[in-house]
């Protein structure tokens, strides 16, 4: 069903400072929740922003992957609905480490300290701050994680982790070759 009304896009709820998560329970927006669910929206952004310059579809992946965790992170594990939902698996992970072998195959990074916003190459600048805002992310989940002893995100913590460690790859990679 298209949305064509302003009442289907803006509920009004937000206006006091609450919003719903996945199944439709409320919450403060301060909640550390979505401060989650924000920072991943922005990393998802920024990842969208930087495949316009880079043109790897791995990116484009990597933000269905993140919609994912998402998903899972805004649903209460103990709401029926939870079973209902995919749930990320170590594949992910496993393809960004291949991926992460193959980059360092064909471009090994040198010992040294490398400045964020790689020096040569635009679309490495753009995977730069893309990785710097997968650490707030991760940081976030930690302390969100810990909060709610959600332990049915333990790999989602290991693919956001991970991540980082794949886009400082990329983007050092980008500096050599883009």
């Amino acid at each position: 069903m298209p949305i064509t009304e302003v009442n289907q896009i803006s509920t009004k709820a937000g206006d006091e400072g609450k919003s719903k998560n996945f199944v439709n329970e409320t919450f403060e927006k301060d909640d550390t929740l979505f401060e989650v669910l924000g920072t991943m929206d922005e990393l998802s952004s920024f990842l969208g922003l930087a495949y316009h310059y880079v043109k790897r579809e791995d990116l484009l992946v990597i933000q269905r992957t993140l919609q994912e965790i998402n998903t899972i992170v805004a649903t209460n594990p103990n709401h029926i609905l939870y079973k209902k939902i995919k749930k990320l698996s170590d594949e992910p992970i496993d393809q960004i480490e291949k991926e992460m072998a193959a980059l360092l195959k064909i471009c090994p990074l040198e010992p040294k300290f490398c400045l964020p916003g790689s020096e040569t190459s635009l679309g490495g600048a753009y995977i730069d701050v893309a990785r710097s805002i997968t650490r707030k992310a991760e940081r976030t989940l930690v302390h969100f994680v810990k909060e709610t002893k959600r332990d049915d995100l333990t790999t989602v913590m290991k693919y956001i982790n991970r991540l980082s460690d794949y886009l400082f790859v990329l983007a050092r990679y980008l500096s050599e070759n883009q």
